[in-house]
């Protein structure tokens, strides 16, 4: 799971969203560029985001305690989504979310398949827990991550299929892209989103990558090189297929998906600048960076 930053609100005007990478960061959470009269239900569905991935995430609770309180979550999204009384244990969620869904139709569907990822994050602890092959892994995605571009389009009235098929594809790609810039936090803790499939197919093991010790103590053998060049490949392909959906936005969020495309296509070029060794130091945009994105975006 990823952390999310706290949620805006109208008294403390929101910050920029980060640049690239995180999960819910790249989530342009009612940000400068955003239309005024979107910025309160983007704030509401992030806030929705965040405080179940901090009911997953956050805490000493046991994990079948975590498991109860995202149903408890669950069941008060259905009934503010039925237009009826919730529970008040999470009034500062559904009492800004409830007239979003009213308002906007959104699908309660987006956002139970958020908490299902979450449920899933909580489930798939340890070893207990991998991705056997990359289609387990996009169905994860698309439960994780493509819900949120799909409610974002949702508020701006876009609905039809090719627009669905290339947010999908940029949400998967960002998520993706953190996956793959984490794998030196991640490898340590036993957070595992790379494929059984991938690693068999390079001849790795999961014993191996407990080897892998960050700043090159202990740096990745060769085929672990080959095998995140193949990923970042695959990665970029997703992310350039969804990227004409920026045409389709209107005015500011089109710029501003801009560079939340530009900053996920920046961080894999991080990672193939450092030969593909994610496995030892994370890779990260920073403000020199910015000058480039903008240009590419802007050639976009």
């Amino acid at each position: 799971m990823r952390g999310v930053p706290v949620s805006p609100s109208p008294s403390n005007p929101p910050p920029e969203p980060a640049v690239a990478g995180e999960h819910y960061e790249n989530f342009p959470v009612a940000s400068w560029v955003c239309p005024p009269h979107l910025r309160a239900p983007i704030a509401a569905i992030y806030s929705f985001a965040r405080t179940a991935d901090d009911i997953a995430d956050e805490g000493d609770a046991s994990p079948s305690e975590r498991l109860a309180e995202l149903g408890a979550f669950r069941a008060d999204l259905a009934l503010a989504a039925r237009g009826e009384a919730v529970s008040e244990r999470w009034p500062g969620v559904f009492g800004p979310l409830a007239p979003v869904m009213a308002r906007y139709a959104l699908p309660e569907s987006l956002l139970a398949d958020l908490l299902s990822a979450f449920a899933q994050d909580i489930e798939k602890t340890r070893d207990a827990g991998t991705y056997a092959g990359r289609a387990e892994l996009l169905d994860y995605c698309a439960r994780s991550a493509n819900p949120v571009g799909r409610l974002l389009l949702h508020l701006y009235g876009v609905h039809d299929a090719d627009a669905l098929r290339r947010s999908d594809d940029i949400c998967t790609a960002l998520q993706l892209i953190n996956f793959w810039q984490d794998l030196s936090e991640d490898l340590p803790r036993a957070r595992h989103y790379l494929t059984d499939a991938d690693l068999q197919a390079h001849g790795l093991s999961r014993e191996q990558l407990r080897t892998f010790r960050p700043l090159g103590d202990a740096p990745p053998p060769p085929a672990a090189l080959t095998m995140m060049e193949e990923l970042v490949h695959w990665t970029r392909a997703m992310m350039n297929e969804g990227a004409p959906l920026v045409h389709r936005l209107p005015g500011r969020v089109g710029w501003e998906l801009r560079f939340v495309v530009q900053g996920g296509l920046a961080i894999l070029d991080k990672i193939q600048a450092q030969g593909f060794d994610s496995f030892s130091r994370r890779p990260s945009v920073r403000k020199r960076d910015l000058p480039r994105m903008a240009w590419r975006a802007l050639r976009m």
